[in-house]
């Protein structure tokens, strides 16, 4: 099992979340996942002469982002039946005439200048400081490529989802400028600041030695990927639909990030474990 030689060799700080070390894997699922994943990750890093741990986190995202994107694929599949069957009426139509009554001059400034810190400047600048920051914390290279991984999986989804659905924003008239042309589904706003924030909250959460602001960083970051999602209905940016798929998808991602760090991490400790054996 993945877990047997971790055992044997104690974890590093940035291996474990308080007393849990991210190399032991505890449910039957996530060790026979794990174990596969290893196995095939050693079995090529044999072939191609790359450390089976690089091996580990390229073909545990590269899967992944295969089966992100089926089931982005599948969501719009689900989005075009819903449609068929007055969706927007139902769900999305009430939700977005809420907002608009909701409006305020101020509220919707503010909605705006708090969403532009989830597009295509603002997100990429806050990846990239959170990505340095944590970086030198953990005087390693791991959360630079895991965020640059994140991100541009991300945006690989974003562009092909809206591709797949091409549907249409809601109506100018219960929108609040500047407008934008791209496809609605799914939210890249959303997804985006999913993906970033999350991962974001799991590198603190893996650096912090304290528990209150391991909670602290879940907690606040969890409450701004709600509110970056809300504010694009609330602006009249989205449809509720595509907010909710934006979460949904973005949480798909990131736990294939995830997954793939703590293989690498799995993969790490066997060969320090060999390493102290020999």
């Amino acid at each position: 099992m993945p877990s047997a030689d971790s055992q044997r060799t104690p974890p590093r700080e940035d291996e474990q979340v308080g007393t849990r070390d991210l190399a032991q894997w505890r449910s039957a699922a996530g060790r026979l996942v794990a174990g596969w994943l290893v196995h095939v990750a050693e079995v090529i890093a044999r072939v191609v002469r790359w450390s089976a741990s690089n091996v580990a986190l390229v073909l545990t995202v590269g899967i992944g982002l295969a089966l992100v994107w089926g089931f982005t694929g599948a969501s719009a599949e689900v989005y075009e039946d819903v449609m068929d069957r007055d969706g927007i009426a139902l769900i999305d139509q009430p939700v977005l005439d809420a907002a608009v009554r909701a409006r305020t001059p101020l509220t919707a400034q503010l909605a705006t200048d708090f969403t532009d810190l989830g597009g295509k400047v603002g997100m990429p600048v806050i990846a990239v400081v959170v990505a340095v920051a944590i970086a030198l914390a953990w005087r390693r290279w791991t959360p630079l490529i895991l965020m640059a991984i994140a991100s541009l999986g991300s945006l690989v989804i974003t562009v092909s989802g809206k591709e797949l659905t091409g549907r249409a924003r809601p109506p100018q008239a219960l929108a609040v400028p500047p407008f934008e042309s791209s496809a609605s589904f799914p939210s890249g706003h959303t997804l985006n600041a999913t993906v970033v924030l999350g991962l974001t909250a799991y590198l603190i959460v893996v650096w912090a030695h304290r528990k209150r602001w391991r909670v602290l960083a879940v907690v606040t970051l969890g409450i701004l990927i709600v509110a970056m999602g809300l504010s694009r209905v609330f602006l009249g940016h989205h449809w509720l639909t595509d907010v909710i798929a934006g979460w949904a998808i973005g949480l798909a991602w990131l736990a294939s990030v995830i997954t793939g760090h703590r293989v690498m991490i799995t993969l790490d400790r066997r060969r320090r474990s060999r390493s102290s054996v020999a």
